[in-house]
């Protein structure tokens, strides 16, 4: 195919980009030419600036497929919409479970009910739900200007080589280091994640079947749990990090945050309206082709291809306080 990725050089258009070019697909990326733009010398770069309002390098080009991995509020959706409408080229918009409404409870599938806004012109994203929101707003846009040529991807925690987000890679990382290692109860909270490779692998055949409509993108197929996830880190690592569970009333008395101090952790038994967030309902993209590779070679290509992030994780010196409390 053609293929047209908007973004493209930070951690899922990478993936996108690289597995298009893999396939012998033509490849264009769009971007501001801000984030690493010595990548992909042999790819042709089309520079603009979304926020700006700025397409015109995309004015009376054709693409088969657009990949769309870099849009946060409608209006940019509806600006590449417009351009790309007459061409009849397939559209992906990346979206997110945040999306949904209410996340309390697992097996939450695509009809369920997504996040409003009172005002659909903002752009300043303050909150989850504010974020939520926006994505399904970009979804409907998507639709609304593209009828029947639009895939909205759902994902999940996206995870693998170039994540710049850190969640995921502070366990792979952290296991691997060994010792005393915080973790946090329950150990059979559910846990869904997906390789960012497999993820853009997916969204590019399904534009090649000009997959349409919406759907719930994580995994894997057979329920994961905290404690399978970190057990696998230590072993896929060779690290030799012993578990300390602990409870998880005692972690949020002590001002630890879920998901931000302890990645993937939700603390479910004290703060429940997150609790089926890594639960949901993947049946449909399961049966439109979306596959997996193996947890221990996710672990293994995220400890070699990832970095560890500030944002992510405890630091060493606050899990030992923890550890020693």
């Amino acid at each position: 195919m053609k293929v047209l990725v908007l973004g493209g050089t930070l951690f899922l258009g990478r993936h996108v980009v690289e597995s298009a070019l893999e396939r012998g697909d033509e490849v264009t990326v769009f971007n501001r030419g801000v984030t690493r733009p010595d990548l992909y010398p042999d790819v042709e770069q089309l520079r603009g600036d979304r926020q700006a309002g700025d397409l015109g390098a995309l004015e009376g080009r054709e693409w088969d497929a657009v990949v769309d991995t870099s849009a946060r509020v409608p209006r940019w959706v509806r600006e590449a919409s417009r351009v790309i409408a007459p061409t009849g080229a397939h559209y992906t918009f990346v979206s997110s479970i945040s999306v949904y409404r209410d996340v309390s409870r697992p097996g939450v599938a695509e009809g369920a009910p997504v996040h409003t806004v009172p005002d659909e012109t903002v752009e300043e994203i303050v909150d989850a739900e504010t974020y939520g929101a926006l994505k399904a707003l970009c979804e409907q846009t998507a639709e609304d200007g593209l009828p029947g040529g639009a895939l909205s991807v759902r994902a999940g925690l996206i995870v693998g080589p170039y994540d710049n987000t850190g969640r995921f890679t502070y366990w792979v990382h952290r296991l691997a280091r060994g010792g005393d290692v915080l973790a946090p109860e329950p150990r059979d909270q559910p846990v869904q994640l997906i390789h960012a490779r497999d993820l853009a692998d997916w969204i590019l055949a399904s534009a090649e079947r000009r997959l349409t409509g919406v759907f719930n993108a994580t995994g894997p197929e057979r329920p994961l749990t905290l404690e399978r996830v970190l057990k696998a880190c230590a072993e896929a690592t060779g690290g030799d990090g012993r578990l300390v569970w602990t409870d998880e009333r005692f972690l949020v008395d002590r001002g630890v945050e879920e998901w931000s101090d302890l990645p993937l952790w939700l603390a479910p038994g004290v703060h429940g309206e997150n609790a089926g967030i890594m639960a949901v309902d993947c049946s449909r993209a399961l049966a439109a082709g979306l596959s997996f590779r193996p947890l221990e070679q996710t672990i293994r290509e995220t400890l070699a291809g990832a970095e560890t992030t500030l944002d992510a994780g405890l630091t060493a010196e606050r899990e030992r306080e923890l550890l020693a409390a």
